[in-house]
């Protein structure tokens, strides 16, 4: 697959080197090195590419202007007439988004008495959950603790998370591991039945459990079969276009809207969960993403305008290894588990520029000053790229270890005539995650009263970068959390008489700030159009 000279000529190096590099080690970055090197070359410090909100909860605050323009947007329902008198759902728990956080939610809620409903604007379990791969953290081996998890994570995280959400995900995240696997989920293991584990970036134990590199594929298919099996019902193809309010200010249900008709529905709710996932689809300053087709920021969008505020609505993940080459398959995610196994990251001369293992923003970073300042990618039909020197996992590890531990990436690439036992990859970052979203106490509540968000949508847990497999491990954590306080505090609402006045209000700030806009949000899906 590999034709073009140069391409072949960069190959010659790294195979030549290879025998010397698979011996390398190299040192680990300082914490001032690391600040510099981001500073100058990660995305998130682009000043140019954000911009100060005008109006809203975060009204002074920085994010990125795609993100902008969609929080201050005018409202799907802008000037319609709803008849909110007449639900056509009512329910106690009303679950907006079919991934894994949605159904870790609705299955607790079910457990907790509560009439569950969940709507997705695609299908159930299309949703970054299931394009996951590299595995699921948890410290539940005798030389690892959930303190040393928590260290891990929050210097992983620049010391930003919220200290008591990060708690919960890494006290919670055993039982998580135990959860998945009574309901199915097949965890690699040993003869022996131990779970393997293994590294990932910023990590110190070996701690990321993983079913091969489909982990995010097997957790939800037992998650949907567990929420169909109990007849949780799912409406499909229907998304929430706007949150509905009561007379005290208490979130009370959603306007919903069918995808393929347009037709307008009220889902009346005690309390509601918003899992709606990230914001790849907005493709942040042009950059490919590895995120599935409706990732586009809806309940960032859904709880800004009923007054929830967000937490780091600056930061951004690029995952440091997407797909560069072949073009079919540009920015598709290749899961770190390669590195962990042992592949290095090589530049177009064969040499090894950096610790394979160092934190995402980190490896990022180092690859764009590689390929930018440095000279030393090699050219792409789709710009700059280095190697992912995967032969050397076999090295490392055996024959068979590729075939075996990553199938999914070796048939990923093998479809276009590159084998990746025999030849090295080419990557380049790709838009991966949203570290920023709402904000939530430990309950999993936003300050909008029975509002409660899990999974990507939420802000604090991870700070301003996550490690790998801390967000399979937060949907189950945080997805499960919500779902049952959900359920349990439905219990006790009480609802006034529905309205969407804060729709009003918010059409009202825009006007007041000056805004002139013809964007409507939420986005819904991503516009592939091609421009004249």
């Amino acid at each position: 697959m590999y034709q073009d000279q140069a391409m072949q000529e960069s190959i010659r190096r790294v195979e030549a080197a290879r025998a010397e590099n698979v011996k390398l080690d190299p040192r680990r970055m300082t914490a001032e090195e690391k600040e510099t090197l981001l500073a100058t070359y990660h995305p998130d410090y682009r000043q140019d590419q954000f911009e100060v909100l005008k109006m809203g909860p975060n009204q002074g605050d920085k994010v990125p202007v795609e993100l902008a323009a969609l929080l201050q947007a005018n409202s799907r329902i802008a000037g319609k007439q709803i008849d909110l008198s007449r639900p056509d759902y009512d329910v106690d728990v009303l679950i907006i988004g079919g991934g894994g956080a949605g159904a870790s939610a609705a299955i607790e809620a079910d457990n907790g008495g509560a009439k569950v409903l969940v709507v997705t604007k695609l299908r159930m379990g299309d949703a970054n959950t299931m394009m996951a791969e590299g595995g699921i953290q948890a410290a539940d081996k005798a030389n690892d603790s959930p303190a040393q998890h928590f260290l891990d994570a929050f210097g992983g995280g620049h010391f930003a998370a919220q200290k008591d959400l990060l708690y919960k995900l890494v006290t919670e995240a055993p039982d998580a591991i135990h959860w998945l696997s009574d309901l199915g989920v097949e965890f690699d293991k040993a003869p022996d039945g131990t779970m393997i584990t293994t590294h990932g970036g910023g990590t110190s134990r070996k701690r990321m459990h993983a079913a091969k590199d489909y982990s995010g594929a097997e957790i939800m298919r037992t998650l949907r079969d567990e929420v169909l099996n109990r007849g949780i019902p799912v409406v499909d193809f229907t998304a929430a276009i706007e949150l509905i309010k009561d007379e005290k200010g208490q979130c009370a249900g959603a306007v919903l809207q069918n995808m393929e008709t347009g037709q307008l529905l009220i889902a009346r709710a005690r309390t509601l969960v918003i899992a709606t996932g990230g914001a790849g689809r907005l493709h942040y300053q042009g950059f490919p993403t590895s995120n599935h087709y409706g990732a586009t920021a809806d309940g960032l969008i859904l709880g800004y305008r009923a007054g929830a505020k967000l937490l780091y609505p600056d930061t951004l993940q690029y995952h440091p290894t997407g797909a560069a080459f072949p073009a079919q398959i540009f920015g598709a995610l290749v899961t770190e588990k390669v590195r962990s196994l042992g592949a290095m990251l090589i530049n177009v001369h064969g040499e090894a520029f950096m610790n394979p293992l160092e934190t995402r923003d980190v490896s990022a970073a180092s690859i764009i000053r590689e390929c930018t300042d440095r000279g030393n990618g090699v050219k792409t039909p789709e710009g700059s790229a280095v190697w992912l020197d995967t032969p050397m996992i076999e090295i490392k590890n055996g024959p068979g270890t590729i075939e075996k531990r990553i199938p999914a990436m070796m048939r990923m690439f093998g479809k276009y005539g590159i084998d990746i036992r025999r030849e090295p990859i080419l990557v380049y970052p790709t838009l991966h995650y949203q570290n920023g979203g709402l904000k939530i106490s430990s309950n999993g509540m936003t300050e909008i009263e029975n509002l409660f968000v899990a999974g990507e949508a939420v802000g604090g847990i991870h700070g301003r970068n996550r490690l790998m497999g801390n967000s399979l491990l937060d949907i189950i954590v945080f997805g499960r959390n919500a779902g049952r306080n959900a359920a349990a505090k439905a219990k006790d609402v009480t609802a006034g008489a529905l309205t969407l006045a804060h729709v009003e209000a918010f059409q009202r700030e825009l006007a007041q700030a000056g805004i002139e806009t013809g964007t409507v949000s939420p986005k819904l899906l991503p516009d592939y159009t091609r421009k004249a």
